[in-house]
């Protein structure tokens, strides 16, 4: 091995956020962790959740997992991605009638005629 270009591994205590420490070697110097085996779910057998950006949560909302019971209820109907596209060109269509008949009944107001002829332009000015 070449000298001075590898890191020196010492040894190190570590902590976990439980307040374990234990030591090892490392090349850090300083070493914190989250879990170890002292707290570890798996180790210990104890269900802890450890939860990073909200994952339960989301979990939770997105199965309804009743608060406290555990239980999954999933939703009765799985919608698929045509019908989530079927029901958005509907809603489409029936939001464009809704805008026809609105300038319908703004143009009838305006005084158009009703079989459809275009209404006189304001200022007597006509195009033919």
């Amino acid at each position: 091995m070449k000298p001075s270009i590898h890191p020196r591994y010492e040894a190190v205590t570590v902590r976990c956020a439980c307040g374990n420490e234990f030591v090892t070697r490392s090349t850090r110097k300083d070493l914190s962790i989250a879990l170890c085996n002292g707290c570890h779910p798996f180790y210990t057998g104890k269900q802890k959740f450890v939860d990073t950006a909200g994952r339960i949560e989301k979990f939770q909302r997105r199965y309804h997992v009743a608060e406290g019971q555990g239980t999954l209820v999933r939703e009765a109907k799985k919608v698929t991605l045509r019908q989530v596209q079927a029901t958005a060109i509907q809603e489409e269509k029936r939001q464009k009638a809704a805008r026809k008949a609105v300038r319908r009944t703004a143009g009838a107001a305006e005084g158009a005629a009703p079989d459809g002829a275009p209404a006189p332009r304001p200022g007597g000015a006509r195009t033919e």
